[in-house]
């Protein structure tokens, strides 16, 4: 029998008061589950140990069958290792923690909002922007704190008397809706043309745009965190259009459906991705496609996976109503640019792009680019953390200093600790560009604003070629406060620690592409054995020479040409080589050295033929991974040489791969070199003899390597860690410099047997 685990949920909404608390003590005793629930400053929160399949149930029945007045605005869950409860238990109130770090996230539209915009007969039939307190905009509104109507962009607009008598009975759900409006005193809608003017306002907005989707035109359309570009997803004339003026070549597009019934013609959906999709963060989930989706084949080329979310305001209801049919929902910016938030920035930024423009009167204070999540292993990992779930806050068991950190480069978020909550921000992005490097220093203010806080310390990464790393060197020599850096990859470490609630001992694969080295070398294939205070890199993948550097992240091939020069030094050349490149290789000009997992793939994805230049990172490594035949349990061989630390050498491998391009399928190569890595998980993991596993980094987000490595390290007895609420990329470095900068870990590690502090 399988090992009982435990499940952390904590529910937002409107839970207390409503008989929640019995409802989750009679279905927890109905299932045998042992634990507590108590009332919060969050919510509810739950924790019961019991079987994975139970728990599970558990979870599912806790968001379908909970009392009839009850609202769930949010649901988080987590699986931890097992604590033990002997019995269910209803607890006392938790009133611990600072209400001010409660910003609640913005909320997909309630049942009870949606009825009343499809009602004919109501006053509220097709207004695009009706919500209650179980619904709507929050983050995305709210100025400052406490969350009044005064203080949000709500205050534009007055409420007229049914309005304001709803907001002040008691008994209406839209008692204190901040955000409550009606046709006759809320935002309106307008339909621009490319130039600006106005060619249709508010409900007759409605029918022109809907024609011009179905002609094939691109409409920009304001939403709740701001712009998304539409385009009908079966017409791929016009997906190709879109691709071509917004210069995103190949980068799976998001669709939002009508209906499930819709998701499940294009989709395979598993009941607890179609919990994700109806949950109230509405996220992006993705899916595996179905044999005929329906689409064009230009939203997503190569994959076989979907994102898909459903409408998740009223506005998207009612466009999506009138389409009857998938859309495209992509972010309205130019690529490397921010989201557009304001409808004259919008008809700046995306001129050329869209041919009309759907707009509104209701400011948006923040963006808020929709959320990704999958379902691995039975459980929800967020790959992107944005609308409907920042900026919930993310407990830690300690107090914390008000500590600011400013995150990476790549997938950008920054963190700010305030006592025993951290709140993480919505995504950012890349800070490759002015336009992206404005708002991570915006969302920093806004922060710092809207918690009415200064740091009293900042942490960011050890590579001091970042804008992240800049902007935090001069911001604390502006505020005279410490700054503190931390190594990349101890930080991918600490975070998904620290949302699993584990301390060390724990041993960390962290796989990512890239991440500056305390030897002066590009890391990304690291095992980092975290104790008490510190870590030590106990082994790593050997490391070889990437000519061009980061330009190796586009053209892979260069990556395979490094590799290959690694192993056979000059007589890897071949007529057909880049003479820079085999200048660069054989005169080490700009040939960093680098341990990466994320460049192995790349080079691998190289060299049996699957791509030799991207289009946007990982590409090569995803395409990889989709090519992997199911089924496979042959690996390759590898050498671990002893030492400290170890060093994994991958050349047997590539040797092998290499004897078997001629004459067995890519499938089969790509399942093997997956299959040897988990291998060499499971062998490093029985070297160091450390019972936990934590598996984080980017290269984590490929499912088959997770499922394999999670397989076979249960198998060989060991207990092991992924993330679930936060990302395993780069959007959950800032939590893991917080935590390693001022949290229990401490900020000290072990290299080459000496203890230094960052």
């Amino acid at each position: 029998m399988l090992a009982p685990t435990r499940i952390r949920i904590v529910v937002r909404g409107a839970v207390q008061g409503v008989g929640f608390r019995p409802f989750v003590y009679r279905l927890a005793t109905e299932l045998g589950l042992t634990g507590w629930v108590s009332n919060s400053t969050q919510g509810v929160i739950i924790e019961a140990d019991g079987q994975e399949s139970l728990l599970q149930e558990f979870l599912l029945r806790v968001n379908r069958d909970h009392p009839p007045h009850a609202s769930i605005h949010g649901l988080e869950y987590c699986f931890l290792d097992n604590a033990g409860f002997n019995s269910f238990e209803i607890r006392h109130s938790l009133t611990k923690g600072a209400k001010r770090t409660l910003v609640l996230p913005d909320i997909a539209t309630c049942p009870d909002c949606l009825r009343e915009i499809l009602d004919p007969s109501n006053r509220r039939y097709l207004y695009p922007f009706s919500n209650c307190t179980n619904c709507g905009p929050r983050f995305t509104i709210v100025e400052s704190l406490p969350y009044d109507r005064a203080n949000t962009t709500m205050r534009h607009f007055t409420m007229c008397a049914r309005c304001q008598a709803e907001y002040e009975n008691p008994l209406d759900r839209r008692f204190h809706a901040q955000p409550n409006a009606c046709p006759d005193c809320g935002p309106h809608l307008a339909l621009w043309n490319a130039q600006g003017e106005s060619i249709a306002g508010h409900r007759e907005s409605v029918s022109p745009t809907i024609d011009a989707l179905k002609d094939g035109r691109i409409v920009a359309v304001k939403g709740l965190g701001g712009f998304h570009l539409l385009v009908d997803a079966a017409n791929e004339e016009a997906v190709v259009r879109l691709r071509r003026l917004k210069h995103r070549e190949e980068k799976p597009l998001a669709l939002m459906a009508p209906s499930m019934e819709y998701v499940r013609d294009m989709c395979v959906v598993s009941a607890l991705e179609e919990r994700a999709l109806l949950a109230p963060e509405a996220p992006i989930v993705i899916l595996t496609r179905s044999a005929r989706p329906g689409v064009a084949p230009s939203v997503a080329p190569n994959n076989p996976y979907l994102g898909v979310m459903l409408p998740y305001t009223p506005l998207h209801h009612i466009l999506l109503r009138e389409m009857h049919s998938p859309i495209v929902a992509t972010s309205g910016n130019r690529s490397d640019e921010p989201i557009a938030i304001d409808a004259h920035d919008a008809l700046r930024q995306l001129n050329g792009i869209a041919d009309l423009f759907l707009v509104h009167d209701r400011p948006i204070k923040r963006h808020a680019d929709d959320s990704i999540v999958r379902i691995i292993l039975g459980r929800e990992q967020v790959l992107r953390r944005a609308r409907g779930y920042a900026p919930a806050p993310i407990h830690v068991p300690h107090q914390i200093p008000v500590t600011l950190a400013v995150g990476g480069h790549l997938k950008n978020t920054v963190a700010l600790a305030i006592d025993d909550n951290i709140c993480v921000s919505q995504h950012i992005g890349d800070l490759e560009t002015k336009e992206a490097f404005d708002a991570f220093r915006g969302v920093i203010d806004d922060f710092q604003h809207l918690y009415e806080t200064s740091p009293q310390f900042i942490v960011t990464d050890l590579h001091p070629e970042y804008a992240s790393t800049g902007y935090a060197d001069r911001l604390a020599e502006t505020r005279a406060v410490p700054v503190e850096r931390i190594q990349h990859h101890w930080a991918h470490l600490v975070s998904c620690m620290t949302e699993n609630r584990i301390d060390g001992p724990a041993l960390g694969a962290v796989w990512d592409g890239t991440g500056y080295g305390l030897d002066g070398t590009i890391w990304g294939g690291e095992f980092l054995l975290a104790g008490a205070r510190g870590f030590e890199r106990v082994a790593h993948f050997r490391t070889f020479t990437l000519p061009g550097g980061e330009a190796a992240i586009k053209k892979v091939k260069t990556a395979a040409a490094g590799l290959l020069y690694e192993v056979f030094g000059a007589q890897s050349f071949s007529e057909a080589e880049s003479p820079l490149v085999r200048q660069m290789l054989e005169k080490e000009i700009r040939c960093p050295r680098t341990s990466s997992v994320g460049r192995l793939f790349d080079a691998v994805a190289s060299l049996i033929g699957i791509r030799d230049e991207v289009s946007f990172e990982g590409q090569a490594a995803m395409e990889l991974e989709f090519r992997a035949a199911k089924g496979v349990e042959e690996s390759y061989d590898y050498r671990i040489q002893d030492g400290a630390p170890l060093i994994v050498d991958w050349e047997p491998m590539i040797r092998e791969i290499l004897d078997d391009r001629p004459r067995v399928e890519s499938a089969v190569i790509s399942a093997k070199f997956h299959n040897t890595l988990a291998a060499i998980v499971v062998d490093i993991a029985r070297r160091v003899n450390e019972a936990r596993v934590v598996l984080t980094g980017g290269c984590f987000q490929n499912r088959y390597l997770t499922e394999r490595i999670v397989r076979d390290l249960n198998a060989a007895g060991f207990s092991v860690y992924w993330h679930q609420r936060v990302p395993p990329n780069d959007g959950g470095l800032a939590l893991g410099q917080v935590m390693a900068a001022r949290g229990s870990v401490g900020a000290v590690y072990k290299h080459r047997n000496a203890m230094r502090c960052l």
